[in-house]
């Protein structure tokens, strides 16, 4: 059985190159797939211990101060994790892009949607990487994603 998400993309990708999950040109598809990986290793990460403090720090399961400055602390990683992101896989120079796969949304695009989504990261991306957001709000509404997306965040 395959899981996570990441892998999952990675592999449908590369099995199904016709989909365009991936790019065709192999450095540009090794870029995708490091992003991808920089997305499961980083933010999504991140997401785990905002989510479960107590998991982290054993005074987290009566402490809730404690819990607190974890939550914090890890959401402010999170949002660097992000920008760090938009600075790589979506820097000055090729903003205006339609999307980080190119003309159409990839993998790659599909993941950063998902989980940016999370933990307050498009309230401070829209802050701190004004195109980026805008990168991400163009992923949300591809006329693929638009029903997805409306289906498991109706309100947003």
């Amino acid at each position: 059985m395959l899981t996570e998400s990441a892998a999952i993309l990675i592999h449908l990708g590369l099995s199904l190159p016709a989909a365009n999950l991936l790019p065709q040109a192999p450095t540009a598809r090794a870029q995708a797939i490091r992003g991808l990986v920089f997305i499961a290793a980083n933010c999504y990460a991140a997401i785990s211990i905002i989510d479960f403090p107590q998991r982290w720090c054993a005074d987290a399961d009566t402490d809730k101060p404690v819990q607190q400055r974890i939550i914090d602390g890890t959401r402010a990683r999170l949002h660097q994790h992000w920008n760090i992101f938009a600075e790589q896989f979506y820097p000055p120079t090729v903003v205006g892009q339609l999307f980080l796969n190119g003309s159409e949304p990839g993998a790659l695009d599909l993941l950063a949607g998902v989980v940016s989504r999370w933990s307050g990261a498009r309230t401070h991306l829209l802050a701190s990487r004004p195109d980026f957001h805008a990168l991400l709000q163009r992923i949300d509404q591809h006329p693929r994603l638009l029903p997805v997306f409306s289906r498991h965040w109706p309100a947003q």
